[in-house]
């Protein structure tokens, strides 16, 4: 028996039946090869990884920071306690403080890790929103005239943290109205 091709991709040779491998149409067993990396891709794909490795430390030194306030919260309220001033309206107003930077530590906290999970775009917003408002709420709180120069600059002062709290209350309200009428972007 001789050759005899019927089509361009098959050939018969004593018998025998047989596909032509052409190049372009092979592909290596477990499917074709992938391209090849360029070095920038190569590049980014490490510094991606250890953007990731830093966000994970960064959310780590967070809750160390949260466990530590929380043990020096309770260590002032104890102690505070112990000296009988615990009913005094700045001691009061201390542990509000601090209350709040532990509030502000716990959205920092989840904003980094809405980072890491790569969370979409309107949750990182929403908690970066509530960071700001608990920051502004607490600077309010604390808010003391005599830690000024002068009385002007009491009422600058004042009126900056106003505007600012107007604002993240804004965005806010904005942000709860439009929750299901915009879509997701991550």
């Amino acid at each position: 028996m001789g050759w005899a091709t019927p089509d361009r991709d098959r050939f018969e040779w004593a018998g025998v039946r047989s596909m032509r491998m052409d190049d372009e149409d092979a592909d290596p067993v477990g499917g074709p090869l992938p391209e090849a990396e360029s070095f920038d891709d190569r590049v980014l794909g490490v510094s991606e990884s250890l953007i990731r490795y830093v966000e994970v430390i960064a959310a780590l030194v967070l809750v160390l920071l949260f466990a530590i306030g929380v043990f020096d919260l309770t260590l002032q309220i104890f102690q505070s306690a112990l000296r009988g001033d615990i009913t005094d309206p700045l001691v009061v107003v201390g542990f509000i403080d601090t209350a709040l930077l532990l509030f502000i530590i716990v959205e920092v906290y989840q904003t980094v890790v809405a980072y890491t999970q790569e969370s979409e775009t309107r949750r990182i917003v929403r908690l970066v929103i509530y960071t700001g408002v608990i920051a502004m709420v607490r600077k309010a709180i604390i808010f003391r005239t005599g830690e000024y120069s002068s009385e002007q600059a009491a009422l600058t002062a004042a009126a900056a943290y106003t505007l600012i709290i107007l604002g993240l209350a804004a965005l806010l309200l904005v942000e709860r109205r439009t929750r299901g009428t915009l879509p997701e972007s991550g």
